[in-house]
């Protein structure tokens, strides 16, 4: 037979029966309809998650800690001089699979400007500290090798400073303003944005007010960010640290912080390896230190959407199967009632085959028009779903999850149809014109 005309004889057959074939379709409606929205939500919140992943730094950022000495090594203690500026050279020196390094200094010191003052962290970094942190620019500039070469009074400040010191502001008006660190005069030469989650942003621009007792609750990943006061490593050093620890010298005094960026992710176990043999150099084999890294973080992301994923699609797929076994109902009904047609096509000289084709055609015809419809339904359920649930993990339709959904669907009905056409296709032709 014919495909073109079994569909055209299936769809008469729907439209003859509108209440029943849409009884039908029903469960293949909300089962597809199902599916594509939990496929939406896990895309939206695996797309928040990466993009919040790669705000803060993402995979490729890699800290260097202090951690207790082994027992093995306990006795050799006082041969390591902890982390240090001969770390940073070292690694940069003889790690080439690490793109960036940011060895800093910080301490606690009054800020202020204008009539207005506080205590903050300060933080003495180099260039590659921009590129580490992931941070953009709002204004002017960020810190230079010759700020760090002359240690010049040159600072960075992040959007929390900016607000304090010099509320109302515009950021291009601040940059070549003075800022006093502990009573000594800084030239501010960058303004950096304010970093915020999706979330908070889409409210702030929608003219939302931004919940402070909710952002209170919240860890606030982006606050340290948000507060930066960034000025050259060398500066920092020599008028804030040098009279504090006399006999160390800048490569020798012990950093209060040690990041590195992996240039290649695909490389990044070699890079680990070139980092981990640069230290253990300049550590003198004492095993006071280790890489903080974000793997285990990024693995839990993966598998909680792997599961949330599962979880879904699993229900989704179970109200499939429900709208699958409504098909077979109704083509069963449908055939017992055409049971005399199917005798007239046997006898005037149709194939058991032909019936078999007809009836699959008509079942996948049905399962198709409802994966459709169930299109239709998930799109105004995710507009729902984004007005009652407002979160930066928007929900995402992908054409991918559209194809998917409704191929599963069509699936359904081939092999609901199966039972059904089997049982027609085996009439015999004098019953079935006998029967009444």
């Amino acid at each position: 037979m014919n495909i073109l005309v079994a569909l055209q004889i299936g769809l008469r057959e729907i439209a003859a029966h509108k209440f029943r074939s849409f009884l039908s379709m029903l469960g293949i409606v909300l089962g597809v309809s199902s599916l594509i929205s939990t496929l939406a939500l896990t895309t939206g919140i695996e797309r928040g998650t990466r993009a919040f992943m790669q705000q803060v730094g993402g995979l490729e950022y890699v800290g260097i800690v202090s951690k207790e000495i082994s027992n093995a090594k306990f006795d050799f203690w006082n041969l390591s001089p902890g982390r240090t500026l001969r770390d940073a050279m070292a690694i940069r020196g003889s790690a080439p699979l690490v793109s960036h390094v940011s060895p800093e200094l910080a301490f606690g010191g009054v800020v202020s400007a204008q009539a207005h003052s506080d205590r903050k962290q300060i933080r003495g970094v180099f260039p590659d500290h921009f590129v580490v942190a992931r941070h953009e620019l709002k204004a002017g500039r960020f810190l230079t090798d010759l700020d760090v070469d002359r240690a010049l009074h040159s600072v960075v400040v992040g959007d929390e400073i900016v607000t304090l010191l010099w509320p109302g502001m515009n950021a291009n008006d601040i940059v070549g303003r003075q800022l006093r660190i502990n009573d000594r005069p800084f030239e501010v030469v960058g303004v950096l944005p304010k970093y915020e989650r999706d979330e908070d942003r889409r409210r702030r621009e929608s003219g939302k007010p931004v919940s402070n007792s909710r952002m209170s609750r919240r860890w606030d990943a982006f606050r340290q960010k948000n507060e930066s006061i960034l000025i050259p490593f060398s500066t920092m050093f020599y008028e804030f640290r040098a009279g504090a620890f006399p006999l160390d010298s800048m490569e020798s005094v012990r950093l209060d912080g040690l990041t590195v960026r992996i240039g290649d992710l695909d490389k990044f176990r070699p890079a680990l390896e070139q980092v981990r043999s640069a230290l253990e150099i300049t550590h003198r084999g004492v095993d006071d230190f280790d890489l903080d890294t974000r793997e285990e973080w990024f693995d839990r992301m993966e598998s909680s959407i792997r599961a949330t994923k599962l979880s879904g699609g699993l229900i989704a797929t179970i109200s499939l199967v429900v709208g699958g076994i409504g098909i077979m109902n109704i083509m069963l009904a449908s055939i017992s009632e055409r049971v005399r047609e199917i005798g007239i096509r046997l006898a005037v000289g149709a194939k058991g085959r032909d019936i078999f084709v007809q009836i699959i055609v008509e079942s996948v015809t049905i399962a198709f028009i409802g994966g459709l419809l169930g299109v239709i339904a998930a799109i105004g359920l995710i507009e729902i779903l984004k007005l009652l649930a407002p979160t930066e993990n928007i929900p995402i339709m992908t054409v991918g999850g559209i194809v998917f959904s409704v191929g599963f669907a069509i699936l359904a009905g081939f092999f609901s149809g199966i039972y059904p056409a089997l049982r027609a296709s085996r009439l015999n032709p004098i019953s079935a014109l006998r029967y009444e």
